[in-house]
């Protein structure tokens, strides 16, 4: 159950050690043909990392105090793990993403319903329809509302005559993004402004960004 209760709770939790994170029953497309896709399962973070992937870890748990999420009708899927810089470089969402088992990095989306590969597809363009962003361990959108931003990467050097700079819109007018001379940009959606906003830096033909939640 994602409320405020819960939400507090998360953004309290910080100093050494932090309570460990638990997402309780939910669905979990792993990633990893070794482990494949859990149903009613578990998913327990300690720090930036997964601890404990499976049924049944909430009783396991309980003596470390754990700050629990209810995931069920939720679906966890991996998210991109990758540096923005690095992103930009593969052409194939699955070289983009990680795999969801002990050990790996904690960073994650967890999407309302049950969802399938479509669901991962739809948190990389569309990170906003997540319930709960995750990125090395920290929530940074919970419930649609973004929390604490992540710290942006420097821009490299680019020219303030890049014929990329200026304003973008896309076909459906649905769209508009302005790219600064700063390495800067600042994306109206649907007519909502400053929907995304963060760093970006040009290779070649590529546009590689770094919003402020981190993706």
């Amino acid at each position: 159950m994602l409320d405020e209760t819960l939400l507090a709770a998360i953004t309290a939790n910080s100093g050494d050690p932090r309570r460990p994170l638990l997402f309780h029953n939910t669905t979990i497309h792993t990633a990893d043909p070794a482990i494949g896709d859990l149903a009613g399962a578990d998913l327990l973070l300690a720090g930036d990392v997964i601890v404990g992937l499976g049924p049944d870890l909430h009783a396991a748990a309980v003596d470390d105090d754990p700050i629990v999420v209810d995931g069920t009708g939720l679906t966890i899927v991996p998210w991109i793990i990758r540096g923005a810089a690095d992103a930009g470089s593969h052409a194939h969402l699955a070289d983009r993403v990680g795999v969801l088992r002990p050990g790996s990095p904690a960073t994650f989306a967890v999407l309302p319903g049950r969802s399938s590969g479509a669901g991962l597809e739809m948190v990389v363009w569309r990170p906003e329809q997540a319930a709960v962003l995750v990125v090395d361990g920290e929530v940074t959108l919970f419930d649609g509302r973004p929390l604490t931003p992540t710290p942006t990467e420097p821009l490299r050097s680019q020219s303030v005559r890049n014929p990329y700079l200026g304003m973008w819109i896309d076909e459906s007018g649905y769209i508009h993004q302005e790219l600064t001379a700063d390495g800067r940009y600042d994306e109206t959606r649907g007519g909502r402004p400053h929907a995304y906003q963060g760093a970006f830096w040009i290779e070649g033909d590529w546009i590689v960004y770094r919003d402020d939640l981190g993706f």
